[in-house]
């Protein structure tokens, strides 16, 4: 099959050689080479339009290889373009759609859709002679498209950021030359349970999908669950704690915890420190002071001096737990409805990839109290040692004595 790049060279090689109506019956054949979407194929490659080509059509009735009878219209004749007649019009289209005008109050279509059919009305608005289809070209040629929103955004852009990231890294690959235990910590997206439909596709009968909820209104008999989640990096190994309480700090430090107990008491035998990576916000975030107490209650119970590091505002997606993680949970479960408990876990823990990813999944059907405060007391028993680079996202807790 052809691709554009060869059908336009051949275009631009074949069109300046014929005359107006041959070079229409030329591109009424080349679009109906292609068949389906011919035309409009054909009208985008050769920066032509469709109603040109289906005169072409007419005209490849009457027109043989020979040169036709009568008047032939030589190159450069017929109606000018608009832009021609209106020099000034393609400045006005920039003014109006520019992204730099969107701040100015004078800007016509500040608070509204920038349509076609809306930028027209405005430039005939200032006697100008337009179509939609003439702004469409005109928008085309200024090197406009159609764009969806894209999310990249998360907020904050602290002037530490890369080397905060450049710390994380350095003090990770220490702990993974001493073969101390480095991990990445979070929770993900609290989850629907019930007949609820779930992102993605999966293979099924054909016309027979499965049937799900038209609305996401919340199932208080079967509520919803929070999977945190821990990576261990140097293993590959995920451990997601399915909690079906509230995601607290408390519920955050037991999944580590547990993970502790299950899996890295064994895989890092007489290991005495552990590195956690955490997202600067949430239930782990640095200036949950929960967080570290509960860090501290873990730290002496366990006797090892914990690391933690957490991102920067605006930067969760380079916690590796999200990419490592919890993109591969999603791709294991999409399409099927989270129906229950028992599905929940089933599928997190059937979770694998190519590379080596292994999870284990535990149901947490614990409560969680929501709104603890930490007193100043309770703060003077932290024995929390702040790093000199950002001690409010570097610090080390140790077990009291």
């Amino acid at each position: 099959m052809e691709t554009d790049y060869i059908i336009k060279e051949r275009i631009e090689t074949i069109l300046p050689l014929l005359n107006e109506r041959q070079s229409r019956v030329y591109l009424s054949a080349e679009a109906k080479s292609i068949g389906w979407g011919g035309k409009t194929k054909i009208a985008k490659l050769a920066s032509s339009t469709r109603g040109r080509i289906l005169r072409g059509e007419s005209d490849s009735v009457i027109i043989d290889c020979a040169e036709p009878k009568g008047r032939i219209r030589k190159k450069g004749g017929g109606r000018k373009k608009v832009i021609e007649h209106q020099p000034d019009l393609l400045n006005t289209i920039e003014s109006i759609v520019s992204p730099h005008t969107m701040g100015d109050p004078m800007n016509p279509l500040r608070w509204t859709s920038k349509s076609l059919r809306k930028i027209t009305a405005e430039l005939l608005s200032r006697d100008y002679t337009v179509s939609h289809e003439v702004v469409r070209r005109c928008l085309v040629g200024l090197g406009y498209s159609l764009q969806i929103n894209k999310k990249t955004k998360e907020g904050g852009n602290s002037p530490d950021r890369d080397a905060q990231f450049e710390h994380i890294n350095n003090t990770a690959k220490e702990f993974v030359v001493s073969n101390d235990p480095v991990i990445s910590v979070d929770c993900k997206k609290k989850e629907l349970i019930g007949e609820y439909k779930n992102n993605g596709q999966e293979w099924t009968p054909v016309k027979k999908p499965t049937e799900v909820n038209v609305y996401d209104f919340i199932d208080k008999t079967n509520g919803k669950v929070s999977p945190y989640g821990v990576y261990d990096i140097q293993n590959n190994q995920g451990w997601v704690n399915i909690g079906t309480s509230s995601d607290t700090a408390a519920f955050a430090v037991s999944s580590i915890r547990d993970w502790w107990e299950q899996e890295g008491k064994s895989l890092y035998q007489g290991a005495k420190r552990l590195y956690i990576n955490a997202d600067g916000g949430g239930s782990n975030g640095s200036r949950n002071n929960l967080w570290k107490s509960e860090i501290q209650k873990f730290s002496n119970d366990t006797g090892l001096n914990v690391y933690v590091s957490h991102f920067p505002p605006g930067t969760s997606k380079w916690n590796k737990i999200e990419h490592r993680l919890f993109s591969y949970i999603s791709k294991n479960w999409r399409g099927r409805p989270l129906t229950s408990l028992s599905v929940v876990v089933s599928l997190i823990g059937a979770t694998t990839t190519t590379t080596g990813l292994k999870v284990k999944a535990n149901l947490d059907e614990r409560i969680y109290q929501t709104g603890i405060k930490i007193s100043e007391k309770e703060k003077k028993e932290w024995n929390i040692k702040r790093n000199d680079f950002h001690g409010e996202w570097n610090y080390t807790i140790s077990p009291v004595s």
